[in-house]
């Protein structure tokens, strides 16, 4: 039995006593399946590399180096070396195994070039060299390793022909016979490397200009570069991007290298490390580090955000540190607009955004976002949209110095743009309501573009969480007028998406800001708006003491406009009640003041609610006779979703008046009219009235249609709020 049958035939034996099949070995390695198998057979070579690989997962320590093979003698017809100098492959490595085989795709065609890029700890380093181990054997003249410290601490960056030089030596050549001019130099270099079949890592590159000297013209070698910078100026190359691990290899990294089972407090150590490899191996090593530590007392540790970047440093590595050297490449401007991202206190923004925090134009702001996202210190989860990993913006906020005033002017241009933005959207989305007189400073921006309502819903939908964050962050910097200003904003948007939570968060946050600075005209309008998220969820005992509360300080400072307003909404409450005649008394006498004041759009609205009261008490034909009034003016105004709320009113009406045929078309129509306009919630309306009508005539199957539509629309209907969902099962 010959010496490579030998290896092969004890990594088949305790493969096989491991009760693994060559695919999971394959898996776990990164070694093709069919490689193993000529191993196994004696039909290819192992490589140390492997042997240390298959002896961590076969529990087998030194047993498989031992029997490997030994170099077999080799006629030279050229005077040179055959180097092989990478670093030794970790054995805790968990992931990745998409992105090692679109390395090793990379490194299949001839010249082939790999960047593998991604974020300081995101583990480029790790993978390049796992990936290089396995394709060395395949390069008959061996594999050159070279770190370039583009991001290395205390070094100065590599210079190209000194790195000429390194390699040079690395393939032979003797000192006196390396050129001292760089261009000679280089020439060697390539010459050197004609007709060889060699694998080249340059790691830690810091730019395309660093690495475009070092690429061989020979076909027959490959390179693989890692850096982070996406190295976008190498045309020829392919870029593999490294994010984050996946929840479940991130455990196994953390539960490999400490040795603890798996559990949910592992899960959420790691989710603090935002599984990023490099700050899992830090905790891992601090856990390992203190044997009076449990995982428990690490996760208690890791639990607060604003200390968590001390916590990972397990004293020779540093998250913190790493994200230094990303951050020590950048320019001024990149570095101050990095720092001055941080004030906004969403999730994710825009170019518009960042121009306007900034004080940038839009196209300069554009070009440092490309190029912080460049060097992965930015996300990019839209095409027009950035964002930051968690840990860079703690590492941000904490040493990314700006100018305390510059952050301060910054936030109060962030807030007003906000500000003038959800103005621009939310008239777009209701043009004909009352809005209050605001001023900006001539330097803020005007907002984007938005040429109808469906931009506008557009619009809110990216941006409701960044702005509602920014409305709290307004009140608690005491930029008061701005955050009740935003809540006013978002108001007809929340309404429209039925977000309750984040409408009542930012009302009371409004309140308490109108509060703070003395406007009772803001505290009596937010107090309003809240009570409107109140009745809309069904808080009814909520929704009345705000309107009890807005009424009164209404009439306080003499404003007829807000008082019929908060009439009208105690209006609809009492009409939820069940309190008809109470509710039909505020809704005319709230009416009379619209019309009166010529606002068609409000007392059309308030027609509709009179309209359900008057269904309420028995007056069906008059109640769909007045929807279809407030139908005709929605329709001039051009408020599709008030229309498809007045057609939704009058098929309840012409239901209750026995018009089934009257209810079905209208019913019909509002459904139409609800999912043109984006409203989920009136075209599940729509068809559990139709399914109603089903029920009603007898066809049960049809109904159970109708109402399995409106469930996959929008589930769970309020009964209270809604009376079709109310009538649903009874028929």
């Amino acid at each position: 039995m010959n010496e490579r049958a030998t290896f092969g035939a004890e990594l088949r034996r305790r493969r096989k006593a491991a009760g693994l099949s060559l695919t999971e070995l394959a898996a776990r390695t990164h070694y093709s399946k069919g490689y193993l198998s000529k191993v196994e057979t004696g039909l290819a070579t192992p490589n140390p590399a492997l042997a240390t690989l298959c002896e961590a997962e076969l529990d087998a320590e030194g047993m498989l180096t031992a029997l490997l093979p030994g170099e077999p003698v080799r006629r030279r017809t050229r005077p040179d070396v055959r180097p092989s100098g990478l670093p030794t492959a970790t054995t805790a490595f968990a992931g990745r195994a998409t992105e090692l085989r679109a390395v090793r795709a990379a490194l299949e065609t001839d010249g082939g070039v790999c960047v593998v890029s991604g974020m300081g700890g995101v583990g480029k380093t790790e993978l390049a060299v796992r990936c290089a181990h396995r394709l060395e054997s395949g390069f008959a003249d061996g594999c050159l390793f070279v770190d370039l410290r583009g991001y290395s601490p205390g070094e100065p960056i590599a210079g190209t022909a000194a790195v000429h030089d390194r390699l040079l030596r690395v393939l032979g050549v003797p000192a006196d016979r390396i050129p001292a001019d760089p261009d000679d130099r280089a020439a060697l270099y390539r010459s050197r490397l004609r007709g060889r079949r060699l694998l080249l890592v340059l790691d830690n590159a810091v730019s395309a200009a660093q690495v475009r000297p070092l690429l061989p013209a020979e076909p027959k070698c490959r390179v693989l570069i890692t850096s982070r910078s996406r190295l976008s100026a190498l045309d020829d190359a392919t870029t593999v991007s490294l994010d984050m691990l996946p929840l479940a290899a991130a455990v196994e990294l953390f539960t490999t290298v400490t040795g603890v089972p798996a559990s949910d407090t592992v899960t959420r150590v790691v989710e603090r490390c935002a599984r990023l490899p490099l700050a899992i191996r830090i905790a891992a090593a601090r856990l390992r580090a203190h044997p009076a530590w449990d995982v428990a007392e690490l996760d208690r540790r890791l639990d607060d955000e604003t200390a968590r970047l001390g916590e990972l440093d397990d004293g020779e590595r540093t998250l913190a540190a790493a994200f230094q050297l990303s951050v020590r490449q950048l320019s001024g401007a990149e570095s101050r607009l990095f720092g001055l991202l941080t004030v906004h206190p969403g999730t994710d923004f825009d170019i518009h955004t960042a121009s306007a925090l900034s004080a940038l134009s839009p196209r300069e702001a554009d070009r440092l976002l490309e190029r912080l996202h460049e060097a992965h210190l930015l996300t990019q989860p839209e095409p027009d949209r950035y964002g930051f990993h968690d840990l860079l913006h703690a590492f941000a906020t904490e040493f990314v110095q700006n100018d305390a005033e510059d952050r301060m002017n910054a936030f109060r241009r962030l807030a007003a743009f906000a500000v003038r933005s959800a103005a621009h959207a939310d008239n777009r989305l209701t043009p004909y309501r009352f809005v209050p007189e605001i001023s900006f400073d001539p330097g803020i921006p005007e907002p984007a573009r938005l040429d109808d309502s469906e931009m506008a819903m557009s619009w809110f939908r990216a941006e409701w969480p960044g702005l509602v964050a920014l409305c709290r962050a307004a009140g608690e910097r005491g930029e008061h007028e701005r955050c009740w200003q935003l809540a006013f904003f978002l108001r007809d948007f929340f309404f429209v998406a039925k977000l309750w939570d984040p409408w009542l968060d930012t009302h009371r946050w409004a309140r308490a800001s109108a509060e703070a600075i003395g406007d009772t005209w803001a505290l009596a309008t937010t107090t309003a708006n809240l009570g409107v998220a109140y009745v809309d969820r069904g808080d009814l005992d909520e929704a009345s003491a705000c309107y009890g509360e807005a009424l009164a300080l209404f009439r306080r400072i003499g404003d007829g406009h807000g008082e019929s307003t908060a009439l009208a909404h105690s209006g609809w409450a009492e009409h939820y009640r069940g309190r008809h005649t109470e509710a039909l008394r505020d809704l005319r006498q709230a009416q009379a003041f619209y019309v009166r004041d010529g606002n068609r759009r409000n007392a059309a609205i308030t027609g509709r609610g009179i309209a359900l009261a008057l269904t309420a008490l028995g007056q069906a034909s008059e109640a769909a006779a007045l929807a279809a009034e407030t139908l005709s003016v929605f329709d001039e105004l051009g408020l599709d979703l008030d229309a498809a709320m007045a057609l939704n009113c009058a098929g309840w009406a012409w239901f209750h008046a026995g018009r089934r045929d009257l209810a079905t078309s209208a019913y019909r129509a509002a459904a139409e009219r609800a999912e043109s306009c984006g409203s989920p919630y009136e075209t599940a309306r729509a068809y559990t009235g139709l399914g109603n009508i089903a029920a009603a005539e007898g066809s049960a199957a049809l109904a159970a249609e109708m109402w399995d539509r409106a469930d996959e629309i929008h589930p769970d209907l309020d009964p209270v709020m809604v009376g079709e969902a109310r009538t649903r099962g009874r028929e």
